[in-house]
């Protein structure tokens, strides 16, 4: 039985390094993938780029998500609690062989400059380089931390894609255009959206008014938050959401009179990059499901949302006007927010 391990921060996993554990794990029996990370060194790394640091946790979830069909490697991390400057690559050594648990036959990696290191800390080991030059995949964790994943995004593996997607969500009362600008920014931008299920369960009910029990909205912000991962997972940079838990007590309120701490404490776990507030100033359209067209109810509804937005502190940005206007309004916001975060 040979064995081999390849190690490396991951951070962020990319496809390089999706090529080289793939390679690698055809040359050994066993093939360990070592997740080595310090909080300190990580940090210092992504200090002054266009990533943020991203716990290990998550990089070790991913190594785990993308051998989880490969029966000869396995994903493991090692910890110490160093800095960049002062990295002890014999204790590192130490750790990794002490975790590992057997005789190490082959030593990979991409980089020339491990030669000396590996072949004094692993001496009855063999250096195997894989794709020094990156002639196969020309792309650096450093290029991607200097540079920003959304510039880098196709060498960003699917499996991990969702942790960077932005959430957008468009919230509003009746009849004011949540459904139509969710619709038309996710093809402008050419990704996935999330319609606003308290609807598809109306729909299955046959209506809403009268008929909803307290029950039901529990359902639907189950139902919408179940159809967010979805969307994520196949999301280009950006995912569009219409209402979310928030909006969901707004009906609980209006249809039976009901507060639902339930519904509060899944708006405490939201966690949306922008949130688009829409006034119900465009003409109110009877789908056979809206019941409050009247604009003085309309007008209450809408302050009554704005309420229960300002009691769980969120920053929202309002649009109004017609169509053309919300949409060249959404997109600049939009414009905004992916020149100023950091992924």
């Amino acid at each position: 039985m040979t064995v081999g391990f390849i190690g490396g921060k991951f951070l962020p996993l990319h496809l390089g390094h999706v090529y080289a554990i793939t390679y690698a794990s055809s040359m050994v029996d066993e093939l360990y993938v070592v997740l080595s990370h310090s909080e300190i060194r990580d940090r210092e790394l992504c200090r002054g780029t266009k990533m943020d640091y991203i716990p290990a946790n998550i990089r070790l979830r991913w190594l785990s998500h993308l051998t989880k069909d490969m029966p000869n490697v396995k994903a493991i991390a090692i910890e110490d609690d160093q800095d960049n400057d002062n990295y002890n690559w014999a204790e590192g050594a130490y750790l990794i062989k002490e975790k590992i648990g057997k005789p190490i036959d082959y030593v990979f990696s991409s980089e020339n400059e491990y030669n000396d290191i590996f072949k004094e800390l692993y001496p009855t080991s063999k250096h195997i380089l894989i794709d020094p030059m990156r002639t196969h995949v020309n792309i650096s964790a450093t290029a991607i931390r200097s540079e920003g994943v959304f510039k880098l995004w196709e060498f960003i593996p699917t499996i991990v894609r969702p942790y960077f997607v932005k959430k957008i969500v468009v919230v509003g009362t009746e009849s004011c255009g949540k459904s139509t600008l969710t619709r038309n920014l996710a093809k402008i931008y050419n990704t996935t959206y999330v319609s606003e299920y308290g609807r598809t369960l109306c729909e299955e009910l046959g209506g809403c008014d009268g008929i909803l029990v307290a029950e039901d909205y529990q359902k639907i912000a189950y139902g919408h938050k179940m159809e967010e991962f979805k969307a994520i997972e196949q999301a280009n940079k950006l995912v569009f959401i219409d209402t979310e838990a928030i909006v969901t007590q707004f009906y609980s309120n209006l249809y039976n009179n009901e507060h639902q701490p339930v519904l509060d404490e899944m708006a405490k776990l939201q966690d949306y990059a922008l949130w688009i507030f829409l006034e119900p100033d465009v003409k109110w359209v009877d789908d056979g499901l809206r019941v409050h067209g009247e604009e003085t109810v309309r007008d209450n509804n809408n302050h009554h949302l704005k309420a229960l937005l300002k009691k769980h502190n969120i920053e929202y940005h309002l649009l109004k006007g017609n169509y053309e206007n919300r949409l060249t309004g959404a997109m600049g916001l939009i414009e905004r927010l992916l020149l100023s975060c950091k992924f």
